[in-house]
């Protein structure tokens, strides 16, 4: 049985879609038109407006890409914007350095 997501990704995928409909809107460009930029169906298209979290990633992405915004947002999980992964990432580095000689040697050894 499929789970549904939580509330607050369904709260914010629903506040997305209107979001996106509202730019479409002002951009005075019709479902057909944005559907057809975007590669998908105008009823993909109203499911991704009402917020659908059974619609694929992809196909929201080519939605926000064909109202023009660009493709930057597809970064926020790049390590410069992931503040959790970058204090995560430095607990794991070495405390000190080895040298390729000391490795080689323990590598022999062992």
């Amino acid at each position: 049985m499929k789970r549904k997501p939580p509330i607050s990704v369904r709260r914010n995928l629903k506040n997305l879609g209107e979001s996106l409909k509202k730019a479409r809107l002002r951009r005075r460009l019709t479902m057909e038109i944005v559907a057809d930029r975007a590669g998908i169906s105008r009823e993909t298209l109203s499911k991704i407006q009402a917020g659908d979290p059974g619609v694929s990633m992809g196909n929201y992405a080519s939605v926000i890409f064909a109202l023009g915004f660009g493709t930057e947002w597809m970064g926020l999980a790049d390590l410069p914007n992931d503040k959790v992964g970058q204090l995560l990432e430095n607990e794991r580095l070495p405390q000190r350095a080895r040298s390729k000689c000391t490795q080689k040697r323990d590598s022999v050894l062992h």
